[in-house]
Formats: C-alpha cells, sequence, structure tokens
C-alpha cells in the first residue's frame, strides 16, 4: 500500500510538471505572462470529468512552498530601492490591509445575504494580502516601470504579518464569539514584526559566518536552499512571521553575497535557483486552478447564477477598496517623504499609482488562507460559510489574476508607462565608470612596464577600449564611426571563433578524440565568454 501510493505521488508530481512545461511554453508563444495561463489551464483541466482531483494542502503552502519563493524574493530585491520605496511599502502592508479588512466586513454584511461583519472580518483577511509569488511572477513580465515592481515585490513580500495577525483575530472573533482588546492586537502585532526580523537577521548573520568558511559550490548552494526554512521555521517556532524572517534573511544575504559565495557558487546558484522558482510557481498556478471543483463541492445551497452573482459582486468589492485606498495613501507617502524624511523626488503622477491600484493580485496564499480556517466552531457548530469563503477567495484570484493580469499590458501601453531606460541609463553609466577606471589602472601599469610586457598591456587596453566603445553607442556622446565600427568587426569575428571553437570541440567528441566530461568543460568555458558579451 505504501509502494502504491508512493507511484501515484510520482504520477501525479509528473503530470504536473509536463504541465507546467507545455503551458508555459505556450504562454510564451502567445507572449502571456506564465502563472495566468497556467492557472487557465489548470480551471479548465478541472471540468475535465474523471480527472483525479489534487487537493491543495495549506500545510505543504505555507511551510514547504513559500520559504524558497519568499527568501529568493528578498535575495533579488535591491535594498536601495527597497528602502527608497519603503514609505510607500508600509502604506501598503499595513494600511490598506486594514482598510481592505474594514471595508470588507461593512460590505458583505448587505451585499452577500448569511453574512455578518464577523464573517466579513474572516473574509477580508484572507483576501487583504497580496501575493508575493503571484506579484513578482507577473509585474516583471508585463514591462512595469520598475518602481512600480518594487512597490508591488515589496508590499506582496511585507503584508504577510499584518495579514496574518487580521486573520487570526477575525477567525477568533468567530470560533469563540470574543472581541480581542486593541492593546493586545497592537502587542501582537509589533512581535510578529520584531521577532520575524530579529530570527531573520540572526539566522542570515549565522549562514553568512559559515559561508565565509565554506567554498565547496555544492556544499554553497545546498546551504543556501536550507536557509529559507531555516529562517521561517525559527520564526514560527517563537510564533513571529516566518515570511519576514525569510525575506529579511534574503535581503541581508543578497547584499552580502558578493563576499559570501564563490565565483562557481555564483553561477551555479543562479541557475539552480531560477530553476526552483520557476518549477514551484508552475507548480503552484496549476494547482490553484486545478482546486474549481472542490471549491464548489461544499456548496449545494446557492445556485451557479447566485454564486455567480456574488462572486462578481465581491471581486469588484475588493478591486474598488485597492483602488480607493491607493491614491490617499500614496499621496500620503509622498508627503511623509517630502517633509518628514525630506527625500527628493516628483511625484509619481495618476497613471502609475493608478496602475499600482491595478496589480493587486492574489494568489495561493490567500486560497491556502481560506482553506485553512477551521472547520468548526468552539460549541461544536460548523464554522459558517466556511465553503462560500473560500469560493469567494477563488473568484478574487481569479479576478485580479486574469482580468487584472491580462488588462495591465494594454494599460500599460494607453497610458505610456512602459519600462522607461533609468535603469538601463544607470547601468550604462555604472559599466562606463568600470571599464574607464580599468583603462586608467592598465595606462599607469603600462607606463612602467617592462618593454616585453608591453604587447600583453597594449592587447588589454585594445580590448577594453572596444568593449567601451559598444556601450558607448547607446550613450550620448558617440566616439569616432570608425572606432564603433572596429569594435563591432571585433565583437562579430569573436562570435564567429567561439563558434569555431564549440563545433571543433564537438567534432573531436563525435570522432572519440575527447570525452564527454572534457567537452562539457570546454563549452562552460565558452558559454561563459559568450554570456559575457551578451549586453554590450
Amino acid at each position: 500500500m505504501q509502494a502504491a501510493g508512493i507511484h501515484h505521488l510520482e504520477l501525479t508530481l509528473l503530470f504536473l510538471v509536463l504541465l507546467v512545461a507545455g503551458l508555459a511554453t505556450l504562454a510564451q508563444r502567445f507572449k502571456t505572462p506564465y502563472p495566468i495561463v497556467l492557472f487557465i489551464g489548470g480551471v479548465v483541466l478541472s471540468l475535465v470529468p474523471d480527472l483525479p482531483r489534487i487537493a491543495l494542502n495549506p500545510d505543504v503552502v505555507f511551510l514547504v512552498i513559500l520559504p524558497p519563493l519568499l527568501y529568493i524574493g528578498g535575495f533579488n530585491t535591491s535594498w536601495r530601492d527597497f528602502h527608497k520605496n519603503l514609505v510607500s511599502i508600509l502604506m501598503l502592508a499595513f494600511g490598506l490591509v486594514g482598510f481592505t479588512v474594514l471595508g470588507v466586513a461593512l460590505g458583505t454584511g448587505w451585499l452577500i445575504p448569511g453574512f455578518n461583519y464577523r464573517l466579513g472580518a474572516v473574509l477580508g483577511a484572507v483576501v487583504s494580502t497580496t501575493d508575493a509569488i503571484a506579484a513578482g511572477a507577473i509585474a516583471k513580465r508585463l514591462g512595469l516601470p520598475r518602481r512600480i515592481v518594487d512597490v508591488v515585490e515589496g508590499e506582496s513580500l511585507v503584508n504577510d504579518a499584518s495579514g496574518l495577525l487580521a486573520l487570526q483575530f477575525a477567525v477568533a472573533l468567530v470560533v469563540a464569539g470574543h472581541r480581542p482588546g486593541v492593546g493586545l492586537a497592537l502587542l501582537e502585532l509589533m512581535w510578529l514584526v520584531a521577532g520575524g526580523l530579529s530570527i531573520g537577521l540572526l539566522v542570515a548573520f549565522i549562514i553568512h559566518k559559515v559561508s565565509l568558511h565554506i567554498t565547496d559550490a555544492p556544499v554553497e548552494i545546498t546551504l543556501s536552499l536550507a536557509t529559507p526554512y531555516f529562517a521561517y521555521l525559527a520564526a514560527e517556532g517563537i510564533h513571529a512571521s516566518g515570511v519576514l524572517s525569510a525575506v529579511v534573511c534574503g535581503l541581508y544575504l543578497g547584499r552580502k553575497s558578493s563576499e559570501t559565495l564563490s565565483i562557481n557558487a555564483r553561477l551555479d546558484s543562479s541557475a539552480v535557483w531560477k530553476t526552483l522558482e520557476f518549477a514551484i510557481n508552475g507548480i503552484v498556478f496549476i494547482l490553484m486552478g486545478l482546486q474549481l471543483p472542490l471549491v464548489l463541492a461544499g456548496i449545494s445551497n446557492l445556485s451557479t447564477m447566485q454564486l455567480a452573482r456574488y462572486g462578481t459582486v465581491f471581486a469588484i468589492l475588493v478591486v474598488a477598496l485597492r483602488i480607493i485606498w491607493v491614491f490617499p495613501g500614496a499621496l500620503i507617502a509622498f508627503w511623509i517623504r517630502r517633509y518628514l524624511l525630506h527625500q527628493e523626488g516628483p511625484w509619481p503622477g495618476n497613471k502609475q499609482v493608478f496602475i499600482v491600484a491595478w496589480t493587486g493580485m492574489r494568489g495561493v496564499l490567500a486560497l491556502a488562507a481560506a482553506i485553512s480556517l477551521p472547520t468548526v466552531l468552539q460549541n461544536g457548530a460548523p464554522f459558517p460559510q466556511r465553503d462560500v469563503i473560500i469560493f469567494l477567495t477563488f473568484c478574487v484570484i481569479f479576478a485580479t489574476l486574469v482580468l487584472q493580469g491580462l488588462t495591465l499590458p494594454a494599460l500599460i501601453e494607453k497610458f505610456g508607462l512602459s519600462a522607461s531606460g533609468a535603469r538601463s541609463l544607470e547601468e550604462q553609466q555604472a559599466r562606463l565608470l568600470i571599464l574607464n577606471t580599468v583603462l586608467e589602472y592598465l595606462d599607469d601599469l603600462e607606463r612602467g612596464a617592462k618593454p616585453e610586457h608591453a604587447e600583453i598591456y597594449e592587447d588589454m587596453i585594445r580590448h577594453y577600449r572596444a568593449r567601451l566603445t559598444l556601450i558607448e553607442v547607446g550613450g550620448e556622446m558617440l566616439p569616432a564611426e570608425q572606432d564603433i565600427a572596429l569594435a563591432r568587426y571585433e565583437r562579430n569575428l569573436t562570435q564567429e571563433l567561439r563558434a569555431l571553437e564549440r563545433s571543433t570541440a564537438v567534432m573531436l567528441r563525435n570522432e572519440d578524440k575527447i570525452n564527454d566530461e572534457l567537452l562539457r568543460v570546454i563549452e562552460r568555458e565558452l558559454d561563459l565568454s559568450e554570456a559575457r558579451f551578451q549586453n554590450l
């Protein structure tokens, strides 16, 4: 029986992986963010008769799937940009969560029969937090301006503490029937935040110190894969925010990665984490879509038309609450930055603020939170409207992930907000500064070099000047046409020679003059050389 269960699990995972690969390829062909296509694909497949049902386990989501995705999100986040947008992030992560809970608690009482303010507060807490997985996976693939991406991702990484606390107190309000005090709520919020931050920094500091003494890439990568679970579980063990702990741990170690990871570990871990992140995201989005029959299974007292009407009305309410909050919230955040923190910077503009309001993606965390609601009250009675809460949560996920996600590209184009050149200009200036610094250093070395070394320095200086010329082509100060032509000719010739090296190595392997291991070593060297010039 145990072997049969394992066999069934293997087939299920294989089925999900093949679906992810196939639907992601389809998404790439139609130039649509793959999370949307995967979710829709899951919904369509869930309607196929006799298809095995795969239930979403909240414990698996919170304890297995969530930690690595939050960690890598924090790891790849720029601390400079996060700190710059911190006020806006906090206005969304805490202010909007409270506003959503309040708005849903008041609104569902007269919009949806059978709901009072207590059940509305539970529902509001479930859908109040944007999803780190959905926000990061979609925002970057839609050409959003960098600052909007930073704010949306930052919000989704931080708002778990307030959302978790709101859900905890709302559930206690329904299950036990008592109303927790405001003082206790503030204390719990402070503990969630302070405990999560402290544990995350402590784990990051320990991992950083340990990593300094490790130079074996596989060991470094293995340690990095275990790190988010250390941070998350340690914080959860003291009833603090595991999400904040994993995010802060990722932020710290991402900042220290240049001095912590060896060269091979940086190269290899990037591929490992990208593959892991894509695979987990893909399985999660398909699983969400596959939940539709299970979501509908427990509802028998409402007709299809009633469900459709309630789901539509509630999704509109949640989206409207975000839009209503974001505009005054952005104004308050701008005032705080300008007059209290004395930070320079223009008003982002109503178009950018509206895009932030339109990117409130909900995802697997909201669905897992709804499914994790208790089934009975303290007196033994069934948890009221539990199945309807799960269904309404699914409707919000569909509306924000699919409908808003599919309309975002058109809005971005209409508003003229495609990713600006600020980041590319910053990158160009940085590359120019780096290459000019190296050239100045080589010039100093060449002046004091031995005559027999002169040819070496001349070759290296010519190489760096060619790279400098190619970067300057995209700037305002263009080098001479002859220099541009020579630099491009050198790059094209170099690519041609690398291709010849690669084909010759493959020919030697095919003729059994070298083995496959040596071929992979040579190909890796050529790939690294090729990758170095891709952005030039």
